[in-house]
């Protein structure tokens, strides 16, 4: 099975899939081997079903479902060059309305982070619509302050995007970036070198708790927060929609279900 599964790396290595996308396959399919073995050379769809069935059963989200259905697809598509394809669907996505703090809330959490490296990182996210990877991997040369432009490299799906930069954060980040490397990290943990994903995450989520605000948000709240606040200034959704990086405009679509000025002109009859 570990041949497999080094052999299954090298694949995606080579159709360079990103280094995060790669270990949640490999652990899909870690997952999937074991349960299969010693057959796992000859697709039986019916045990395909099966494994993913006992996933949804154990509550995971149809996303991981998902997940788990591509790493299988990509074992025996791309790895085995098995010509037998695998007739199954995805698990239905789940619907769910993104989470959006208000300009308010978002002051809030901001006010509430002591640290300035941690502040700018959390009000820059907010206000450029970056993920956590991207906040953390930002070096000085991606920013064009004098265009207030960011230039996000390598994102999600390897895709280069342009985005915009906050102009009431210019001089604290002059301040920060001086006399530093155009390839030096925007933002450097104390041990020198890339904060963790984690880390982050930990600071927004106390800071969120800090602020008395009760929304089952996350970090990237901020990014959803960014888009819908664009479409409530009256930016056009497909500005908006590269502002994000996203492919398709389906996608950015479900920001204008937050954000619908009709329903909000709409009072009750109470």
């Amino acid at each position: 099975m570990q041949e497999y599964l080094e052999k299954t790396e090298k694949e995606l290595k080579y159709r360079n899939y990103s280094p995060k996308t790669i270990d949640a396959y490999l652990g899909c399919l870690q997952e999937y081997l074991g349960y299969i073995k010693p057959d796992f050379k000859y697709i039986n769809e019916d045990k395909v079903k099966d494994f993913l069935i006992k996933k949804q059963d154990k509550g995971y989200a149809p996303q991981t479902v998902n997940l788990y259905l591509n790493s299988i697809k990509f074992f025996y598509r791309d790895v085995l060059k098995n010509p037998y394809k695998i007739n199954l669907k995805f698990a239905k996505r789940s619907k769910k309305l993104p989470v959006v703090l208000s300009k308010i809330e978002i002051e809030k959490i901001i006010s509430c982070i002591n640290n300035p490296k941690y502040r700018l990182m959390i009000a820059l996210s907010y206000g450029a619509g970056l993920r956590v990877s991207e906040v953390i991997s930002l070096r000085i040369g991606d920013l064009d302050l004098d265009s207030l432009v960011i230039h996000i490299k390598d994102a999600k799906g390897k895709k280069d995007r342009v985005t915009v930069f906050p102009k009431k954060l210019i001089n604290d980040f002059r301040n920060l970036i001086a006399g530093k490397s155009t390839k030096d990290l925007v933002f450097e943990s104390n041990r020198v070198g890339k904060l963790t994903d984690r880390s982050i995450q930990f600071v927004f989520h106390r800071a969120l708790k800090k602020a008395g605000i009760n929304k089952d948000a996350s970090f990237h709240s901020l990014r959803h927060s960014f888009a819908t606040h664009l479409l409530e200034n009256g930016v056009d959704i497909r500005y908006i929609q590269e502002l994000l990086g996203h492919a398709n405009i389906r996608t950015t679509q479900i920001y204008t279900k937050v954000t619908n000025p009709s329903i909000r002109n709409i009072k009750s009859p109470l």
